[in-house]
């Protein structure tokens, strides 16, 4: 884990994007504790926001939603991902989205919202289905499949 967390920040983008799977399998795993979890969220939320390389972005945000499937964690720590909304692509918004939905948190409504009338057919659907992620009930969540 610690290696993964350390080639996060590699001048490389094929070993960050690698790290970002590697952290990602150990999400979806369920290996890691409470505090490890939100530690190695924390970190790929800021990998997603800052990375310029869309194959890292995409990577990262793939693994974030990977820890929603054994993990509760509060939209504090994904937060930061709705600054870098306006800048990804289609296919990178539908994890954000997701992942938004999947944090169950009312106050996550208002950055889902906008999306609900993107241009984009799969953006929008994304949009609702995490709409309706907020008011379901925890134990019905989806899981994200990678």
């Amino acid at each position: 884990m610690v290696a993964a967390l350390e080639a996060l920040t590699d001048r490389d983008p094929n070993r960050r994007d690698v790290a970002a799977s590697v952290l990602g399998d150990l999400l979806r795993d369920n290996a890691l504790d409470a505090h490890s979890t939100r530690l190695i969220v924390g970190r790929l939320v800021g990998l997603a926001v800052n990375e310029p390389v869309a194959m890292v972005r995409e990577s990262a945000l793939n693994s974030i939603s990977e820890a929603f499937n054994h993990h509760s964690l509060p939209l504090g720590i994904v937060q930061p991902l709705a600054a870098a909304m306006p800048t990804m692509e289609t296919e990178l918004l539908a994890y954000a989205l997701y992942i938004f939905g999947a944090t169950h948190a009312p106050q996550a409504r208002p950055l889902i919202e906008p999306f609900l009338n993107h241009p984009d057919t799969d953006v929008r659907e994304e949009a609702g289905r995490a709409a309706a992620e907020i008011t379901a009930p925890t134990a019905e969540g989806r899981n994200h499949n990678s």
